[in-house]
């Protein structure tokens, strides 16, 4: 079942509106499910979004907690949301998000290279392996979402809270730029396995610790989605002037 993006933001909300502080316990799953009304897969998807963000943190056979950073992941969150509606107004500044990305991706690959440990490697293998399990087709919302979670696993590995809160600051902004990004180029094959391939490269040179080749093959794939892209979007526009065109008339 994909996750709606509004379950999310009434999530944030049930925490205000219940004033929970750092290191409350959020309600049980059942009863928290039958509070917000939705099922408790739905619920589960969203509480894992939460923890990847930082709001939440989840321990075992004690539920799950209001970190100690939500109040700075927020404020970045809050941030963000002006670059979100600026991306909706204007597609076009989907671009300076990707060159964002390729700035602190770039970082956090050759970093985690360095520093990731064998359980954050093998943790950027799992999302590697979903990311090929998820098809855009049956469900885009979920292949974006399992997309945006390689990154932030990477970002994870590489053990800067800086950059690491930079990436989770972006995450909102990066799930619709991402999901732009696989509904217009997921549909060609080629470009599909060429972007698998990528995320392989990427993958690899983390595992076996190489950090320049790790940020060389980062730097690569946000280089070629960016291409990509606007090759695309050129084309798009040169079809829509093909219609604008009257037809001659015999």
């Amino acid at each position: 079942m994909s996750m709606e993006k509004p379950l999310i933001d009434r999530l944030r909300q049930f925490i205000v509106d219940q004033q929970l502080q750092p290191g409350a316990r959020l309600p049980a799953e059942r009863q928290l499910a039958q509070q917000l009304t939705v099922s408790r897969s739905s619920l589960r998807e969203a509480i894992q979004t939460l923890i990847s963000e930082g709001v939440l943190i989840s321990r075992r056979g004690g539920g799950n907690f209001i970190t100690e950073q939500r109040a700075a992941d927020w404020s970045a969150n809050r941030l963000v949301m002006p670059l979100s509606t600026l991306l909706a107004d204007d597609p076009g500044y989907r671009y300076d998000v990707l060159e964002a990305r390729t700035a602190i991706e770039s970082s956090t690959a050759w970093h985690a290279a360095r520093r990731a440990t064998p359980e954050d490697k093998a943790h950027i293998q799992r999302c590697y392996q979903m990311m090929l399990q998820v098809s855009d087709r049956d469900d885009p919302d979920l292949a974006a979402h399992s997309d945006v979670r390689f990154h932030l696993a990477i970002a994870e590995a590489a053990h800067n809270l800086v950059l690491l809160q930079a990436m989770r600051g972006l995450f909102d902004l990066l799930q619709s730029s991402v999901m732009q990004s696989r509904q217009r180029m997921y549909t060609a094959p080629e470009i599909f396995c060429q972007l698998a391939v990528q995320h392989e490269a990427i993958c690899q040179a983390i595992v076996a610790g190489d950090a320049d080749r790790a940020r060389s093959a980062t730097i690569q794939h946000l280089e070629f989605v960016d291409a990509t892209m606007r090759n695309l979007h050129e084309e798009e526009a040169r079809r829509a002037r093909s219609m604008r065109i009257p037809n001659s008339k015999a």
